[in-house]
């Protein structure tokens, strides 16, 4: 029995250790196939405590089943990771052809050239030209307002040499939306030449008020209306606008279609959920050309460092009914004129609060009803009541809404707070809201405002204080949305200074797009684009146009610099009588100056400036003394030189000589 069991266990010991050899072997070879699946291989190693092969299979099928691990559909490991591995190369090929989608675009010769004219490098004065060999679009013609260097300018607008040289081939003008930064100049550029215009319904009607403001009410004839999702031949392009959201209704986005491939401008944009009008941005149309494969995206750098979101237009409307709710007297709402939406809100809640509603300004009174007639909004006209009416009515019954929202001096919100407003002066109670944002380059203008208000005792909304103001340009996570919704080769930031078109291309570059197809442009650059490469060509001439709006003319760029001259030297105006046989003095001259001297010290600088010009004449040539043109620009040279030294100023000098 002893021997028999010395067996049995000499036996069991050899049986035990080829299991454990086997294990090892079979434990090494699933570490090779699959070194990650640890469920697996615990189980699988488990398994194999069980001999035979049908134990085995039997034994892995139940413990994948108490581990929920699926059974493999397919038989052994190696034909397993075969599939696998198939499967993931073919999911990464998916990925990569669809974030690549440009690639679809086939290989050609053709050439594009986009120009910007206005609106790089600045804030407004947006306008940009695209063409071929033969044929040219121009996307906007904006304006943009004035430095605080250029005294009497109420508006710029681009230098149109670049458009001259071209006219030609000039197909017609494309509007993406209806603020002035991209409509504003529309009229000058008219007043040159004529052009087919192609918008949608809400610019037109805004346009066709500014061109009636300029006598040019016949180039209404030009109008080309445009329906949405819908193509247009325009010259050598097929244009395509599609529905966007911003701070103004029937917003636009263009795609142009080139023999060289498909371009995306974006206009200015944010994707709004919750529009006031219901029509949110069409991501699906963007989405669309995106799968098609898209050459170059030109898309709005405004808000490029903002992070985020930018809210929707509808929030503003729980601050209005908050302040409305709390008002006791008068409501003056102020904003932009071409916000419609804005306006319409506060409109709706000063109607749901029992008030009357009087708009003030040329320009807000135009649009609201021009907004009206073509059904973007709808308003009964009986809610509204002239400017000499509103004292017919209690305070707590009065909206009113006005322009001035940038501190214009000759805005009506301007005139109300400095008591100069025919109508309408600001009280202690009444609210004031100002719903908009400066300008770069107006907030001195607009401090000055909201001082005048606050000094009259005025509650005052703005958006500083409340939120009663949001933007209507994308932050960056909608910029990078509509990134990956496009999906361009090449990436052309517009809109804005040097600083956010910068911050623009880092953000496409998180987004995959290659630094060497992202250009940033500046205003005259003039960029070739094709299916292969993006390049900058030359520099074109540009420039701004000064305007006076009061007269709707342009201020010639002298007179704006001689205005610079004085503000910054002053001016000095000499009158004096020459014996030229003397050549001395007849009398004393008559000296004048402004902005250079204090008044009570005129006496002074006149008897300084006589000595000099006594100095002068007992030096100069007869030839000079007897010639009025040289003598008068020799004593300019002379008095100049002698002020600078002692003053450090270059003034205008302006002398009268009478030669005796």
């Amino acid at each position: 029995m002893d021997t028999n069991k010395n067996e049995t266990d000499e036996s069991t010991q050899k049986v035990q250790k080829k299991r454990a050899l086997w294990r090892r072997k079979k434990k090494s070879e699933v570490k090779k196939e699959d070194p990650n699946n640890q469920n697996v291989k615990q189980n699988d190693k488990n398994a194999t405590d069980n001999t035979d092969g049908e134990n085995v299979v039997r034994n892995i099928a139940k413990r994948r089943k108490r581990t929920n691990i699926p059974p493999s559909p397919i038989g052994g490991n190696e034909s397993w990771q075969k599939a696998l591995q198939n499967a993931i190369d073919a999911n990464k090929k998916s990925h990569q052809d669809r974030l690549d989608s440009f690639k679809k675009i086939e290989n050609n010769s053709h050439k594009i050239r986009i120009t910007p004219l206005g609106g790089l490098g600045e804030i407004g004065g947006n306008i940009m030209v695209v063409e071929t060999n033969t044929s040219a679009i121009i996307i906007d013609a904006g304006m943009s307002f004035p430095d605080n260097d250029m005294p009497g300018v109420d508006i710029l607008v681009p230098d149109f040499s670049y458009l001259r040289s071209i006219k030609n081939k000039i197909a017609g003008i494309l509007i993406t939306h209806a603020h002035e930064d991209h409509i504003g100049a529309i009229p000058y550029l008219f007043k040159e030449m004529q052009l087919p215009l192609y918008a949608t319904p809400m610019p037109l009607g805004m346009i066709s008020n500014k061109l009636e403001e300029h006598g040019l009410k016949s180039a209404r004839s030009l109008f080309r209306p445009v329906e949405k999702r819908k193509i247009y031949k325009i010259g050598e392009f097929e244009v395509e606008w599609i529905h966007i959201t911003h701070s103004i209704v029937d917003s636009s986005a263009l795609i142009i279609k080139t023999k060289a491939g498909t371009i995306i401008h974006t206009g200015d944009f944010k994707i709004d959920h919750t529009p006031i009008d219901g029509y949110p941005t069409d991501l699906h149309r963007l989405a669309h050309y995106g799968e098609e494969g898209v050459l170059c995206l030109l898309s709005d750098s405004t808000n490029s460092h903002k992070e985020g979101f930018t809210r929707s237009e509808s929030s503003v409307g729980k601050t209005f009914d908050a302040i409305f709710s709390k008002a006791k007297g008068r409501v003056i709402m102020s904003t932009f004129s071409s916000n419609i939406h804005r306006v319409y809100q506060a409109i709706c809640h000063g109607l749901n609060h029992g008030r009357k509603v009087c708009v003030i300004g040329r320009s807000m009174e135009r649009n609201i009803f021009t907004a009206i007639e073509l059904g973007y909004i709808t308003l009964d006209k009986s809610i509204f009541i002239d400017a000499h009416e509103v004292s017919k009515y209690s305070d707590n019954e009065v909206l009113i809404v006005t322009t001035g929202s940038q501190g214009e001096t000759m805005a009506a919100l301007y005139r109300m707070a400095t008591d100069e407003h025919r109508h309408i002066k600001i009280k202690p109670t009444d609210q004031i809201i100002i719903s908009a944002k400066a300008i770069p380059g107006n907030e001195g203008s607009v401090s000055t405002v909201l001082n005048f208000l606050l000094k009259s005792g005025a509650s005052v909304a703005y958006q500083d204080f409340s939120e009663i103001h949001v933007s209507g340009h994308a932050a960056q996570e909608e910029q990078k949305l509509m990134l990956r919704l496009v999906k361009p080769k090449f990436f052309l930031p517009v809109h804005g200074e040097f600083n956010h078109i910068v911050k623009h291309k880092e953000t496409a570059i998180e987004c995959g797009i290659q630094p060497k197809n992202i250009l940033l442009m500046e205003d005259g650059d003039q960029i070739e684009l094709c299916c292969s490469y993006v390049k900058k060509l030359k520099t074109v001439k540009v420039g701004k146009i000064f305007i006076d709006n009061q007269i709707n003319k342009q201020i010639e760029h002298d007179v704006v610099m001689d205005r610079q001259q004085l503000a910054d030297s002053g001016v000095v105006m000499i009158i004096a009588q020459i014996d030229k046989k003397e050549k001395k003095l007849i009398s004393k001259p008559k000296v004048v100056s402004y902005g250079l001297v204090a008044d009570k010290n005129d006496k002074e600088f006149s008897k300084e400036m006589e000595e000099v010009l006594v100095q002068f004449l007992s030096n100069a040539k007869k030839d000079v003394i007897e010639n009025r043109g040289v003598l008068e620009s020799e004593v300019r040279q002379v008095v100049r030189k002698h002020i600078f030294r002692n003053l450090k100023k270059y003034p205008t000098i302006v002398p009268t000589i009478f030669i005796m």
